[in-house]
């Protein structure tokens, strides 16, 4: 008998807010600890450098000495990258706090473009951390797209939890949650899109 997703699974969703390219140097990260699509469980905030190299380490840290770490079962983060170009090593994450890490995309990354970037502006290091998440993956919700890609999980659990997760649009709620607090906060009320 197969056994499905609890409907309050215990996720966390990340999230940065807004900076100003060239002139901040760090940039607010938010954790938003989810039962399911139901409920705000707690929150974590930490800082990285804006298109700096800290993001995978300060995920990790601020995962591990939370106080809702033993109850977690995921962790979502909005893009592959915090803060500009601070590019996340998922399976640094998903190893080292030994959880299953799904990344989300509104739009398909292009993946492309984004290693021509990182190689003009001298990040090449970058390249092979997004190459190690692998090809984003389609998934059709509500008449709409998302993508993502994932470590540490199958991919047919991971559309179960988008799907399980997807309350209001086509955002995980986690992230929408994240998404709202970041912004919130960096720029006195949120705005925009997740």
């Amino acid at each position: 008998m197969k056994r499905g997703i609890k409907k309050e699974i215990r996720i966390i969703g990340i999230d940065d807010g807004y900076f100003e390219k060239f002139k901040e140097k760090e940039c607010l990260v938010v954790g938003a600890v989810c039962r399911g699509a139901e409920f705000l469980d707690g929150l974590i905030s930490f800082k990285v450098e804006v298109d700096g190299n800290d993001s995978t380490e300060k995920i990790i840290k601020n995962i591990n000495k939370s106080k809702h770490k033993g109850q977690l079962s995921l962790i979502m983060v909005n893009g592959i990258a915090l803060a500009g170009f601070n590019v996340i090593d998922i399976e640094k994450v998903s190893k080292e706090t030994n959880l299953p890490i799904i990344i989300v995309s509104r739009k398909n990354p292009r993946i492309e473009l984004i290693k021509r970037i990182l190689e003009k502006i001298g990040k090449k290091d970058r390249i092979e951390l997004i190459e190690k998440a692998g090809i984003p993956k389609e998934f059709k919700i509500n008449n709409s797209k998302i993508y993502f890609q994932f470590y540490g999980i199958e991919e047919e659990k991971a559309r179960e939890i988008l799907k399980l997760t997807i309350k209001h649009g086509n955002m995980p709620e986690p992230l929408r949650i994240a998404h709202i607090i970041a912004s919130g906060i960096s720029l006195g009320e949120n705005k925009g899109r997740v």
